[in-house]
């Protein structure tokens, strides 16, 4: 995520509410006239590596957008991956048939949620976050998870972990003031305990390095319970913010680590349910997550084995995020919508954070989309995202 060092926190007077039957007249006054598609390739700073599981992110990766004008010549756009043949029966369409003031984006509309938000913020000059209520903090905590195996590349001269610290500097340099570090290095890369001892060491070494910086870790779920815990004792002194996907979701291991952890006196936050095994039959309120899936780790998290969901940003939706965040805030279930790995959504979940709410930090992706301006968001002291006022999602695109 490419923005600036400083900027100022969001402590004016709150505006006015938005008048809803007034944009909504606005709104009906709108046709799409025309909707172009385009491709965008992201460039991360740097060369990102393995996680417990996978191969290299590498340098960055490509994306769809779709860039929709009105009959009035105002234009919004945003990730949209759809066929054009899949939506092409919108041109035409009055943006307030596709765009309800209350409700979001219309149910059949929904490949176009992202674009048809920013179009809207531009038509009504206001920021998506007061679109959807602006009820969130305009500062929101971010975090670099861009953190991988970095001590175990190039391969063909591996860097230890001086590599890790390496990129997290590199992302210090940049703004970020929390960083999540991939572990499970045992699962498959240094097998057995040398591969616990390097995820310690790592851990160890970026706290040394950053002792004001918060600490997360993500194993993929790669460890068993009993060597995750062998870990949390070991790195007990580092004080971590968050714990992600340590093992397969299940209520056993993580009450026994729950247990462990109040023993070693670690009070980080559970981070679960990103990782899906299988799809939904069909579309409901949370997007294309089973019902099993969901269930299972809402489940968990109202028995407080897992404090935070880890639902994807767009398998779920932003439109279905927007609905459904007040459900998990009235049960005390905090968010934190996976971002990974194109660099705008870190500024949608950002504007989703600031606008419902409940989005204790956010997922940030160093790097950059050559013809996309990002210049509107800038980082405070404490390495949180201060929301910009600009209309929409706040991305130009440059033509």
């Amino acid at each position: 995520m490419v923005v600036g060092r400083t900027g100022r926190a969001a402590d004016e007077p709150k505006k006015a509410k938005l008048d809803k039957a007034a944009a909504a007249r606005e709104l009906a006054e709108h046709r799409i006239k025309s909707m172009r598609v385009r491709r965008i390739r992201d460039r991360y700073p740097r060369f990102v590596g393995r996680n417990a599981r996978g191969r290299p992110c590498g340098h960055g990766g490509g994306y769809q957008i779709r860039i929709i004008t009105t009959d009035k010549g105002v234009s919004g756009w945003g990730m949209s991956h759809v066929k054009p043949d899949a939506v092409r029966k919108f041109v035409g369409s009055k943006v307030g048939d596709l765009f309800d003031m209350t409700r979001g984006v219309a149910d059949d509309a929904f490949a176009l949620q992202i674009p048809l938000y920013d179009l809207v913020g531009n038509i009504l000059n206001v920021p998506v976050y007061d679109l959807i209520g602006g009820q969130g903090p305009r500062a929101v905590p971010v975090y670099s998870g861009a953190i991988y195996f970095d001590d175990l590349e190039p391969r063909n001269k591996p860097r230890g972990v001086a590599g890790v610290i390496q990129s997290c500097r590199q992302d210090y340099d940049a703004g970020y003031r929390a960083f999540k570090l991939k572990i499970g290095r045992g699962f498959k890369w240094i097998k057995g305990e040398p591969g616990i001892q390097r995820d310690i060491d790592v851990t160890k070494a970026v706290h040394k390095n950053f002792p004001k910086c918060r600490i997360l870790v993500d194993a993929n779920d790669g460890y068993t319970v009993d060597d995750f815990i062998r870990y949390v004792d070991a790195v007990a002194e580092c004080g971590l913010y968050w714990i992600e996907e340590p093992f397969k979701e299940n209520r056993e291991d993580l009450l026994k680590l729950k247990k462990a952890m109040e023993k070693a006196g670690c009070s980080a936050l559970i981070a679960d349910g990103e990782a899906r095994t299988e799809r939904a039959k069909a579309p409901w309120k949370w997007g294309d997550y089973s019902r099993k899936h969901v269930n299972t780790n809402l489940d968990l998290a109202k028995q407080g084995l897992v404090d935070v969901v880890l639902f994807d940003l767009g398998i779920v939706g932003f439109t279905r995020w927007v609905r459904v965040m007040p459900e998990l805030a009235k049960a005390g279930v905090l968010a934190s919508p996976h971002t990974w790995m194109w660099t705008p959504r870190p500024y949608y979940a950002a504007q989703l954070g600031a606008g419902v709410g409940n989005v204790c930090i956010v997922e940030g992706i160093p790097g950059a989309a050559k013809g996309v301006d990002y210049s509107a968001y800038k980082f405070d002291k404490k390495g949180d995202l201060v929301m910009p006022k600009a209309p929409g999602f706040g991305l130009k695109l440059e033509t």
